[in-house]
């Protein structure tokens, strides 16, 4: 049987030879990068500026299209900038790194996993030595169009926080989710229905979920907008078990009280009536809210009563609203004013 001689092993090949760039021998070409590098980090303004420009000047409504693709051509527009703006720092740096930093092969024995008692002290020798190789001591203008080039990038996305909308201030508040459709003369309808109601429709111990009168001459994103803020509930009750302060003694009519749909919690729409106990129970976090007591909170995570909604009878018999809410409907925020908490005593301060 043949014996087969044991094979040699591979010769350690060692590092090859290091072959210098064009750019390490002819500074003309050196220069040449340097121009190219520095080129692409300004034109990162430029696409920041067109992004801006994009954003406020093209119509909303305008598209384009790409064979069977319909696009707006607002996207269009803001994803090339954007992303034209990011590809060339990241060209500017591939090109920076790979033509100008320094070029040197390093052979680095292995060493124990912890770090000796002079590692910091290499560490910042490391760091000194990869600056001056980077190239930043003696191009100067490359550091600052890179630091220019990422900075720019901060008023694309200052411009995209616009479209959060306005800034909710006092003034915005009052005109937007302070105010809704209630006032005085709306009559109050049924929500399905829009049927005008009376007091002798209404049996003690009956819910109903209405809405102001003039909710449907409304459409679209305005109806969305006046509807979650106007719903409300009416109920009438025995007027012995109604607890009524004293600046509220003309807010009902004849045991009928009208207060807001919307939980004061987290907005959600309340509607489970418990009629012995006069209470009303929002199904999201189970907030419970006594109808006979001014809208009180007595369970639950809501903080603030019910608004309750002045009504009166008109002239032809049907209920309206005496005035709008004399609160903002709807969930806390941190911006309303404290002194519209219901007091104790049941009444508004």
């Amino acid at each position: 049987m043949p014996v087969h001689e044991p094979s040699a092993p591979v010769p350690d090949p060692g590092v090859e030879e290091h072959l210098p760039r064009w750019t390490d021998v002819d500074q003309a070409a050196a220069d040449r990068a340097e121009r190219q590098v520095v080129t692409m980090f300004l034109l990162v303004p430029v696409m920041a500026v067109l992004f801006v420009l994009a954003y406020y000047l093209i119509p909303r409504d305008a598209y384009v299209d790409f064979g069977p693709l319909h696009a707006s051509a607002t996207h269009v527009a803001l994803g090339l900038t954007l992303g034209i703006g990011v590809l060339l720092i990241g060209l500017a740096t591939q090109q920076w790194a790979r033509q100008l930093m320094a070029n040197n092969e390093i052979v680095e024995e292995r060493h124990p996993g912890h770090s000796p008692a002079d590692a910091a002290e290499d560490a910042m020798t490391q760091l000194t030595v990869g600056i001056e190789e980077s190239g930043v001591p003696r191009r100067k203008m490359l550091i600052y169009t890179a630091l220019g080039a990422v900075g720019i990038l901060a008023a694309p996305a200052l411009v995209l926080l616009t479209d959060l909308g306005p800034v909710a201030g006092p003034n915005y508040r009052r005109r937007t989710f302070e105010t809704t459709l209630w006032k005085e003369g709306i009559r109050l309808v049924n929500d399905i229905t829009y049927t005008p109601i009376r007091p002798e429709d209404l049996e003690i111990g009956q819910l109903v979920n209405g809405v102001p009168e003039n909710l449907k001459d409304l459409t679209g994103a305005e109806f969305n907008d006046a509807k979650a803020k106007a719903p409300i509930v009416i109920v009438r009750m025995n007027p012995a078990d109604i607890k009524i302060p004293a600046d509220r003694k003309d807010w009902q009519v004849a045991g009928i009280l009208v207060y807001s749909k919307i939980c004061t919690h987290v907005g959600c729409p309340i509607s489970l009536w418990e009629q012995q106990t006069h209470h009303l129970l929002c199904p999201c976090h189970q907030s419970t809210f006594d109808l006979a007591d001014s809208g009180k909170v007595v369970f639950g995570p809501a903080a603030r009563a019910l608004p309750q909604l002045p009504i009166k009878i008109n002239d032809e018999g049907f209920l309206v609203a005496r005035s709008g809410f004399p609160v903002p409907v709807g969930p806390s925020y941190f911006e309303r004013d404290s002194r519209n908490d219901l007091g104790q005593s049941g009444e508004y301060r």
